[in-house]
């Protein structure tokens, strides 16, 4: 009988309800918040209209708004997580005990991480390119949309998978890339890692279905005339992020799946039992781990181009050097790996080599910010939250550049590795690089997806807020790093360093305000957006093709399929009065209809991820069967579009939409 019992129950037991005052308070909040939102939408019987109309949709758009919304929360997670670290920081001095215990700490620790690069940046980039790459291109939707929308739902299943550790079972504590042995089976008995690693892999299937999702779009969806080289640098941003997702989160899959064989069946590939290696993760982890950093950053220098170029109302100066810049990046950042454990022993000729090839590939980066000033030189400028965005990216990237060039030196990174200076280069260069690019391509093409501007001043306080923050908060981790201050560190024994970790704290909660008044910006130019509607189709100059359609663009994105002859088409279409389209072109289009596929796969995907981690072999076996009968489904299924009129079409056209 007990037999049965464990094989219907698996591991679940009652010793994994959380019992930590902060944990037990996430564990309650989290259902209450979850039931709130479920009755609203049950009180407004809104339940069908969001199955229609957004849950089952495969408009770019849709999706794209919807990885946003995702991320928007999990930022709000993931920096009340940094919150809680630097109070911690700040006042556990001199044996004085924190808010929280060393393990809290380490679980708090990697949730951040894990929640920021994961489910922040990389639902920022996904939403970003789901809005505007069709529209760049001069395609109606993704090359695959229906995959398209399965990529959303493994994205969110593992969101939710990795949040629901908080309800039940324990976040990990080992850390946001999760080292062994620390993350082996014998060290780390409890469900968190496991939660950790099938919550990544999951969102990590899905990543890599956009990436070759976007990449078929490039290559295939192009207007016609639209030659790789008349496309505009957001669009071969996205080329070269396609080609490095393609190629690395494989790695992630792999090695990731490797370190859950070691602790599902009992394997050795990363224990130093029968034969395993820990380096052998360890490189694992950084082959992908280092070109994810510039598959989070490329997308968003594409957008500083398209900003800088359109605020300064000039051609992007060196398109060519630039697209150039970007294939050398997407190049060395496969050969680099190696410099972020330059302390492991792969010797002098290993870490020279390494270190040589860091140092080259900030060449092409250090390009593209020439490229940028240059653009702007003799340019009319205009300081609108975009532009500001971009002033505050110069600053913050290029520190965090300066520092990563010191550290590719392997003898410095012998003084600093595993410190905060290490701490502090790292998120200069990913929010500072990523999450401000992501910021400015949101509020340059927000018009362009919902027919209203966002409101400008307060885009621009915010901008100066994150600006000012991460000043405050991160050049004190700088100077700690070089005074011994390591990471991880949940109490120390130094009293000079507390000012240090306090003044880090205030830059903290001024990101923190930088925060609020961006929701606020968003919030507000909802309430007014009949007074910041878009009614010249034209709001921001724009110099891209994009600008054809109407804001906000409609479902089908063209009437008519433009053809592109120049790289800045739709500029030079307006400077020779050639924007009217002729009524004959007017044809009838196919759009593929809503699916319920995407959002059924993610559901099973998340609750084969739980069944893993629980040890559930019968609920596994049947969301693995109700995975392949959807798929099977879907591909049968005859009756997956509907007709758009050319009658429609120009209707649509001549009311102005």
């Amino acid at each position: 009988m007990s037999q049965l019992v464990d094989f219907f129950i698996g591991r679940l037991s009652p010793e994994y309800i959380p019992t930590e005052p902060i944990t037990l308070a996430a564990a309650i909040g989290l259902p209450i918040i979850a039931l709130v939102v479920v009755g609203f939408i049950t009180y407004t019987k809104r339940w069908k209209w969001l199955w229609q109309n957004w849950l089952t949709s495969v408009d770019a758009k849709k999706i794209g708004t919807m990885y946003m919304i995702v991320a928007v929360l999990m930022m709000l997670r993931g920096v009340s997580d940094a919150l809680m670290m630097r109070l911690q920081t700040a006042v556990a001095v001199n044996g004085a005990s924190g808010p929280f215990t060393s393990d809290t700490f380490q679980q708090v620790f990697t949730a951040h991480g894990t929640i920021m690069i994961f489910f922040v940046a990389m639902g920022l980039l996904f939403g970003l390119v789901n809005w505007i790459l069709p529209l760049i291109l001069g395609a109606r939707d993704m090359a695959f949309p229906v995959m398209n929308s399965i990529s959303l739902w493994l994205f969110v299943a593992g969101m939710m998978l990795i949040n629901m550790s908080l309800v039940y079972g324990g976040f990990s504590n080992g850390g946001w890339l999760g080292y062994p042995p620390l993350t082996e089976l014998e060290y780390n008995p409890g469900p968190g890692v496991d939660y950790w690693i099938w919550s990544l892999q999951i969102a990590g299937i899905g990543s890599l279905l956009s990436g070759i999702n976007f990449f078929t779009t490039i290559i295939k969806q192009r207007a016609p005339g639209m030659t790789l080289w008349k496309m505009p640098i957001f669009s071969w941003s996205v080329l070269v992020t396609s080609v490095l997702i393609m190629l690395a989160f494989p790695i992630l899959t792999v090695t990731l799946a490797l370190l859950g064989l070691d602790r599902t069946l009992g394997m050795h590939f990363f224990t130093s039992d029968t034969g395993g290696n820990p380096m052998l993760y360890i490189n694992l982890i950084w082959a992908w781990g280092h070109p994810e950093v510039y598959i989070l950053v490329l997308p968003a220098f594409g957008v500083f181009s398209e900003v800088v170029a359109t605020y300064s109302k000039k051609m992007l100066f060196g398109y060519r050097t630039m697209v150039w810049a970007l294939v050398a990046i997407m190049f060395l950042s496969f050969i680099v790996w190696q410099h972020h454990f330059f302390t492991m022993g792969a010797g002098a000729n290993v870490n020279a080599f390494f270190g040589i090839m860091t140092m080259v590939i900030a060449i092409p980066t250090g390009v593209k910010i020439f490229n940028w000033l240059f653009t702007m030189y003799r340019g009319r400028i205009t300081f609108s939250a975009p532009m500001m965005w971009f002033m505050a990216f110069v600053v913050t990237f290029t520190i965090g550049g300066v520092s990563g060039v010191l550290m590719a030196v392997p003898a410095l990174d012998f003084q600093v590795h595993n410190s905060m200076f290490l701490v502090a280069h790292f998120h200069n260069v990913i929010i500072g690089g990523v999450i401000f690019g992501f910021f400015a391509g949101i509020t340059h093409w927000f018009p362009k997806i919902f027919g209203y501007k966002l409101h400008d001043t307060l885009g621009i306080w915010s901008a100066v807020l994150w600006q000012v923050g991460f000043i405050v908060a991160f050049i004190p981790l700088y100077i700690l790093g070089l005074m011994g201050a390591v990471r991880r560190l949940d109490s120390y024994s130094d009293p000079t360093w507390q000012p240090l970790f306090i003044t880090s704290a205030v830059g903290v909660l001024i990101i923190c305000t930088g925060i609020a008044v961006l929701l606020l910006q968003l919030g507000y130019s909802f309430l007014k957006r009949k007074e910041l509607k878009d009614t010249t189709g034209d709001p921001w100059d724009g110099r891209t093709l994009e600008w054809s359609v109407p804001s906000p663009a409609p479902h089908y994105n063209f009437a008519v399929i433009p053809t592109a002859n120049h790289r800045d088409e739709w500029w030079y279409r307006k400077q020779h009065k050639l924007t009217k389209t002729p009524k004959s072109t007017f044809k009838d289009v196919w759009l593929p209809r809503s699916s319920g596929t995407g959002i059924i796969v993610g559901v099973l995907a998340g609750l084969a991820g739980f069944s893993i981690i629980w040890h559930l072999w019968w609920l596994l076996a049947i969301c693995f069967i109700s995975v392949i009968i959807t798929v099977i489904r879907r591909t049968l299924n005859d009756d997956s579009e509907f007709q758009v009129s050319a009658t429609e079409l120009f209707h649509e056209v001549g009311k102005g939409r």
